[in-house]
């Protein structure tokens, strides 16, 4: 969900000026992990309204809905160590993608157990564990500069949409 759905970068760059007047330099981030590229990243994300306050990722909407048709889709978050978020990344599911049913949504502690053909996701630790048929790697500053090894790289939801709904 986040980094592929919700767009964390924009969220955590604004709450950093927002809060010390600071501007991050965008191009600062590339290949830098997240817990170093934004020093407050902890005290934001354990912030009540940090995750149901989130702008959904470009095109997301539209390419998800369309796949929700032709795949039986999963959204999946590891959601557990941030108490907060597990109430709001459901809200802001229900409220960004309606059409993504409650029995779609899985909010775990690993991706480890998940068994499916097709993952989507912004961080190897997640897609290398992946058993599945095809791993995507969604661009992000901390991945950019990255080989991508056995995960295809997309870089927006176009790149899904032409990919898996051609």
């Amino acid at each position: 969900m986040d980094g592929v759905l919700a767009d964390v970068y924009a969220q955590f760059l604004e709450m950093h000026l927002k809060e010390t007047g600071e501007r991050i330099p965008e191009k600062s981030l590339l290949g830098v992990p997240e817990h170093i590229a934004f020093p407050l990243i902890e005290k934001h994300v354990r912030s009540k309204g940090f995750f149901r306050t989130v702008k959904v990722m470009p095109s997301a909407i539209p390419v998800l809905e369309e796949l929700n048709r032709a795949y039986e889709v999963y959204i999946v978050s590891a959601a557990m160590e941030y108490p907060n978020s597990l109430l709001e990344k459901y809200e802001w599911l229900q409220e960004h993608f309606p059409f993504i049913s409650w029995k779609q949504i899985i909010l775990c502690g690993s991706k480890y157990p998940i068994h499916t053909d097709i993952m989507i996701d912004d961080h190897f630790k997640n897609l290398n564990v992946f058993q599945g048929n095809r791993s995507f790697l969604y661009t992000q500053p901390h991945n950019e500069l990255a080989d991508t090894g056995k995960h295809q790289r997309v870089r927006n939801w176009q790149d899904l949409a032409d990919l898996l709904l051609a």
